[in-house]
């Protein structure tokens, strides 16, 4: 998979996980029901691995003997319930909806079946992929080669942003953070190749390994190209940790009032008149008077170091990074290339995903809607989305009792988050109007022409946004993804069809492991609302303050504690947890594991407390069901990997991390001060 660092835009869309891939149990569907007749059990008590001690090392007791059982496949980086069922819904689901729609005749141009049917075939058609070589990409590389002055290198690089190439910025459209009706142009900083800054500064063996190895890299892919370029690789590194010294960290990223900067189109050029805007923009087919700029120290920096940099190593630059974003869709060599370098030296995988498997999820990436379209009329029944309405509204009333027990806040404070908290709206499941993709051409043997055209469609319809009403039954993840996500601007939660699946809701499992799963998941999604970053936004989804100042100084010092807390615990050595670029992830998972636990304590009410289910209590049942939903193992690559870029913590730290914050975990597991889960009183944190 290639990485590039993509335009970090103030869309917080804060996700439940890290990305999924991969899974390997099949199941049965009932004909005509959408349903699945597979009866999944509701916990497997032969993952429970009793050499360790439950107030001790939780995610280990739950899941110890199902990570023996299950080591990471070679195509995977890390493997776990996300994983495993993403597998199930793409390479089984997807295979079996791509294979009925490749078997019919005479589809129609321009038709959804068509585009689906020639992206797959151009994908899996290797002849024609090894005989065409780079020569789909040479339009591009003979414009880069044409550059005489910087004023052509911007236009060149405006052009190449259209089709998904990085440069050291980047445009996009969004929601206006100060006004979330209407949408605006961004700005951000982009191009680096590895994806964090950290990788271009940290000196411990392991990065000292990435970047050595990204060196080698290029010059690899370079020589393939037979582009003549000397010492390509050191070049490019060179440029690219220039521009990372310069850059705002995944952390400082993370706050959205100094990230947003509206101004007139034309301080673009007061910050950085070397660079020519008007062709940057121009070339992407933007038009605005008015913009939101990230970093503004940033522009006039980039500029300096832009103007100081020779244009043979711009253009080497801007050739990596065509070449880079599309070494996947090229022969074999390039191909293999790329993954050793993103997929084995980044992530720790030893193998690539066999053609046809990768065809399918190239074909989801790109027609992802189409597909879904399918995929949920097949596979997520309607009782479904009736029944995940029924868990959101318990959660949301819940959440508001426990608003008004909160003993930090204060009751002006408090109204406005009782506001807040009514004005969330939920999507569940898929769209309720699909998009029209019948303008991207794609075509049979044209592989990186096909790539190119989905990519000017997503490009066109972004921009055409902006200074336009936002479109609130927008989607930002297809009904096939395995993954939630909260979107402040919009003050929404969103729930794909494809996580309404065990291990996360189980229609055959008690009541204990479903709410330590989906409705922990849930309340996860709801807590990004008040996260650091979502406590931020008002009830109409815009960057306002609602708090009083002793109640918002009474929430950061209960997240600082909590960031220190996180920011003790070690992945590996010398990679400790980033508490303070995980911290909203975090707070989300106390925040869903707490909402959860009293939402299942009111379900009870009127009925009476179910008894032990193979000898364990419900109590025991719901943390249980939590740890069902994070077990996973991961490479040290991937982890290390993860530990620098990812907003969430390693699956490990999730299930164990907030634990011994709960006093209901110590109750149903009978945990005691010598326990190392246990913490004292003092040191709890209690959020939400």
């Amino acid at each position: 998979m290639n990485k590039t660092n993509a335009v970090k835009l103030p869309l917080l869309a804060a996700m439940v996980t890290f990305a999924a891939c991969n899974s390997n149990s099949s199941s049965q569907q009932a004909a005509g029901t959408g349903a699945d007749t597979t009866k999944v059990p509701a916990f497997n008590l032969a993952d429970i691995d009793s050499s360790y001690k439950a107030c001790d090392d939780f995610d280990n007791y739950v899941n110890g003997n199902w990570k023996k059982n299950n080591p990471i496949p070679s195509t995977e980086s890390r493997w776990g319930a996300f994983n495993i069922l993403d597998k199930e819904n793409k390479e089984v689901r997807l295979k079996g909806i791509i294979a009925e729609i490749t078997a019919k005749k005479d589809l129609k141009k321009g038709t959804e079946e068509q585009q689906i049917a020639d992206y797959y075939s151009s994908f899996l058609d290797t002849a024609t992929i090894e005989q065409r070589g780079i020569t789909p990409l040479q339009p591009y590389l003979d414009k880069i080669a044409a550059v005489k002055t910087l004023a052509d290198w911007a236009a060149v690089t405006g052009e190449l942003q259209k089709i998904g190439v990085s440069s050291f910025t980047g445009f996009g459209a969004d929601a206006d953070a100060r006004n979330s009706k209407m949408n605006v142009l961004y700005q951000g900083q982009s191009g680096l190749s590895l994806g964090e800054k950290s990788y271009y500064e940290r000196q411990d063996s392991a990065t000292k390994n990435v970047r050595s190895e990204f060196v080698s890299h290029v010059d690899k892919m370079f020589k393939l190209a037979g582009f003549p370029d000397a010492n390509a690789g050191k070049t490019v590194l060179d440029f690219e940790t220039q521009l990372a010294k310069i850059q705002l960290s995944n952390v400082e990223l993370r706050d959205p009032v100094k990230t947003y900067n509206r101004s007139a189109f034309s301080e673009l050029k007061t910050l950085a008149p070397d660079f020519d805007w008007d062709n940057f923009a121009g070339k992407q087919d933007i038009k605005t008077d008015t913009l939101v700029l990230q970093n503004k120290p940033y522009i006039t920096k980039a500029n300096a170091l832009v103007k100081s940099t020779s244009l043979e190593i711009l253009k080497t630059y801007s050739k990596w990074q065509l070449l880079t974003q599309f070494a996947s869709y090229l022969p074999g060599t390039f191909d293999n290339e790329n993954f050793h370098f993103f997929g084995t030296v980044m992530t720790g995988k030893k193998a690539q995903k066999t053609r046809p498997e990768r065809a399918i999820r190239s074909t989801d990436s790109k027609m992802g809607m189409p597909l879904g379209k399918l995929f949920a009329k097949k596979y997520f029944p309607e009782s479904s989305k009736q029944k995940v309405s029924e868990m959101i509204e318990n959660v949301r009333k819940v959440y508001g009792e426990r608003i008004d027990k909160l003993t930090w806040m204060g009751d002006s404070t408090k109204q406005m988050a009782h506001k807040k908290l009514a004005s969330f709206t939920y999507k569940i499941g898929y769209p309720d109007k699909w998009k029209d993709y019948s303008s991207i051409n794609i075509e049979k043997g044209k592989l990186v022409e096909n790539v190119i055209a989905a990519s000017l469609y997503e490009h066109k319809e972004n921009i055409d946004k902006i200074g336009k009403p936002v479109d609130k039954s927008e989607w930002g993840m297809t009904p096939q993804t395995v993954n939630a996500y909260y979107n402040p601007l919009n003050n929404e939660v969103v729930f794909p069809a494809g996580i309404l699946q065990p291990p996360f809701y189980n229609p055959n499992a008690d009541d204990a492991i479903n709410y330590g799963g989906i409705i922990a998941v849930i309340g996860h999604e709801f807590t990004h609302g008040f996260d650091d970053q979502g406590s931020q936004f008002d009830a109409e989804g815009n960057l306002k303050n609602w708090w009083t100042e002793a109640d918002r100084k009474n929430f950061d010092k209960l997240t600082k504690r909590y960031i220190d807390y996180f920011s003790t615990l070690e992945a590996l050595p010398g990679f400790k947890v980033n508490g303070a670029l995980t911290i909203g992830e975090n707070v989300a998972d106390l925040g869903g594991l707490t909402l959860a636990y009293h939402a299942l304590v009111k379900s009870f009410e009127g009925k009476g407390e179910p008894k032990p289910i193979e000898g364990f209590t419900w109590q025991q049942r719901f943390f249980l069901g939590w740890a069902q939903v994070w077990h996973g193992n991961i490479t040290d690559a991937a982890l290390r990997n993860q530990i620098q870029t990812d907003p969430h913590s390693p699956a490990r730290f999730r299930i164990n991390g907030p634990l011994p914050h709960l006093a209901e975990f110590q109750a149903a597991w009978g945990c005691t001060p010598g326990n190392k889960m246990v913490l004292p009183e003092a040191e709890r944190v209690v959020i939400w």
